[in-house]
């Protein structure tokens, strides 16, 4: 197994599809949940989550230092499956607790280029293990209103198109229906 990409909207069917990879490559799962609760929602949803996968799974969770994480799980014994970029994106965005203007330029914290920089370091890593990370495509709606979430769109496409041209394999899924944008499945 290689790299992965695994692309898709909101409930799409991308994350269902990445499972199935881990689980195919009969090897030992790592799961990394990048998902924080900020509301009573979210930690419905994360607790819905943790119930849902497989018990021999480890689940690793962690929202900011997800290079950090992969370097330590990596081997070529284990698969390793990241859900999601988007997610962890947007912790990064939020992670020194700026309050963005509704208009204008913004500035991204500095640990969101520390992290974003080891991450692709560590994707390029070759003989690590295999990883598949999920990622939401975000720049397919419309033009969001507000300067951090048009930064928070522009960022997600830069992040998802370097995580692309690292990973051996990319596809994307709508509609539960998986299609292979480069190489060949894991």
């Amino acid at each position: 197994m290689k790299r992965s990409l695994i692309l898709g909207g909101a409930r799409s069917g991308k994350s269902g599809y990445a499972e199935r990879l881990a689980t195919e490559s009969n090897k030992e799962v790592i799961y990394i949940a990048t998902a924080t609760a900020g509301d009573k929602e979210m930690a419905e949803r994360i607790a819905h989550h943790r119930r849902q996968r497989p018990a021999q799974w480890t689940t690793v969770e962690e929202g900011l230092a997800l290079a950090d994480v992969l370097r330590q799980w990596r081997a070529p014994h284990r698969v390793v499956l990241v859900d999601c970029l988007t997610l962890w994106l947007t912790n990064l965005l939020f992670s020194d607790g700026t309050a963005y203007p509704d208009v204008g330029m913004i500035e991204l914290p500095q640990r969101f280029h520390t992290e974003r920089a080891a991450l692709l370091d560590e994707i390029a890593r070759t003989g690590a293990g295999p990883v598949i990370f999920v990622s939401n495509e975000v720049g397919m709606g419309i033009v969001p209103y507000g300067a951090v979430s048009r930064a928070f769109t522009d960022e997600a496409g830069r992040l998802n198109q370097a995580v692309a041209a690292a990973c051996d394999h990319v596809v994307f899924v709508a509609a539960g229906l998986p299609l292979t944008l480069k190489g060949t499945p894991c």
